[in-house]
């Protein structure tokens, strides 16, 4: 029998509440996941408050500890002696052999398989040409966002070209020297999911505190993406939101936008209803500062078209 991690006791209240749901005669019905929500301030001591707390810092939270499970399972499952074969059982436990000090690939996870993307950094030195490349994982990738723009244009400023000058100089292994440099960010490996964080929540130094920015981004149901180092595009569509109901950081309400059989769900609590594709469109933002509207998209999700990533 595999130990218990403290990791995976976290999520036994989730999967006894999915196991109440399956077993449900009724077609209809609520739970709620209280014992979940005990667990999880009892773990992190970030959601023990009564404060505000933010869905992208808890999706983050729930993906790594995952991983973190996944990971400690796979290893346990491997060092126990059920599990060796007879010529890796010795008298002081398993063997784990190295060859010439290589390392075996890391174990990878549901959620590396569906969530996790691959970056490339690109830094070019404007002396000698010479392109420094280093790649990067993500589960997200959180967009600055203007007014009045889209999802294509907060991608593309995303990857734009930066010029690093005076004090920001690159050092080039080459040149041996600080040197004037362009660089840029590029998806080497677009995920199977992409999540997408908008950044709504931006501190303003006048005021001395976070401002929640209401503005208007389109995120359309069909999305390309064209900033990859393939050049080739790939295709997603849409299929959840995570929206913001709230004026400012610090207080506010988190409701759900999914897509299910080819029909949107509006999940508020414990109530649910089916709502029109082209109301999804009021939770793009505000196009004026001062609105009445404050349910505006925060998270978004992708899934790839067309094959696996």
């Amino acid at each position: 029998m595999s130990p218990l991690f403290p990791s995976t006791i976290l999520f036994f209240p989730l999967f006894h509440e999915i196991a109440n749901i399956s077993s449900q005669k009724k077609k209809t019905g609520v739970i709620a996941p209280k014992r979940f929500v005990q667990r999880v301030k009892k773990q992190n001591e970030y959601f023990r408050s009564y404060m505000h707390q933010d869905a992208h810092e808890f999706l983050n939270f729930l993906l790594n500890e995952l991983v973190d499970i996944l990971e400690k399972e796979s290893d346990a499952a491997k060092s126990s002696p059920e599990t060796l074969s007879p010529s890796k059982k010795i008298a002081n436990g398993p063997s784990h052999p190295v060859a010439n000090g290589v390392q075996k690939e890391p174990f990878v996870t549901w959620v590396h398989k569906n969530f996790q993307g691959i970056l490339t950094n690109e830094t070019r030195c404007l002396r000698c040409e010479t392109v420094t490349a280093r790649d990067e994982t993500f589960l997200d990738l959180s967009l600055d966002i203007e007014q009045n723009s889209s999802i294509t244009s907060c991608l593309k400023n995303f990857s734009s070209t930066e010029t690093l000058n005076a004090e920001d100089k690159f050092f080039c292994d080459k040149c041996c020297s600080l040197q004037e440099a362009q660089k840029r960010m590029k998806i080497k490996k677009p995920p199977h999911i992409l999540v997408i964080h908008l950044k709504r929540f931006k501190y303003i130094e006048q005021l001395g505190r976070y401002k929640k920015l209401s503005y208007r981004v389109v995120f359309p149901m069909e999305l390309k993406l064209t900033n990859t180092v393939e050049d080739a595009d790939s295709e997603y569509s849409l299929f959840a939101v995570v929206v913001h109901v709230g004026s400012g950081p610090n207080h506010g309400h988190y409701v759900s936008l999914v897509k299910s059989h080819n029909h949107w769900l509006l999940f508020d609590d414990e109530n649910v209803e089916m709502i029109d594709e082209s109301t999804v469109q009021t939770f793009f933002g505000s196009s004026q500062e001062f609105s009445g509207n404050t349910d505006h998209g925060y998270i978004l999700f992708y899934e790839r078209l067309g094959g696996k990533s």
